[in-house]
């Protein structure tokens, strides 16, 4: 039997606890514009080590936010999609956190290497091309 979660701090605990680290939001960013196996997710975020990005998927899935699809085929085949029971919660989130990075970028430089987005997800004159 597992250990019950300790308390959150406050309501800010709570993304902190399931959301926080380096990689988690950036595999949420690309698992919300669709549903990928563990070497598209290696092709799109390079700097993260394979142990750290399985590490990742894996804390994300026991949190309920990623589901990790098995098919029953030759070679094996595993996809992670985000929850859609929490799609409706987590997209606006990272949305507003693509707002807010596409501003301070725009405000004090930078240079943002993905803006692909799915349609909707940004009011488009905050899309980049």
């Amino acid at each position: 039997m597992s250990e019950p979660e300790p308390p959150y701090l406050c309501p800010v605990d709570v993304p902190l606890r399931h959301l926080g680290g380096k990689w988690k939001l950036i595999v949420c960013f690309y698992l919300l514009q669709r549903p990928c196996r563990h070497g598209e997710l290696t092709r799109l975020i390079p700097q993260v080590s394979h142990k750290m990005l399985t590490q990742q998927l894996r804390e994300l899935e026991a949190s309920g936010l990623v589901r990790r699809t098995v098919f029953d085929q030759v070679p094996p085949k595993v996809e992670y999609s985000v929850e859609e029971a929490e799609r409706a919660a987590l997209e606006p989130l990272v949305a507003a956190m693509c707002r807010w990075g596409l501003g301070y970028v725009d405000g004090h430089g930078g240079e943002i290497l993905t803006t692909s987005l799915p349609d909707g997800f940004l009011p488009s004159p905050l899309k980049q091309e």
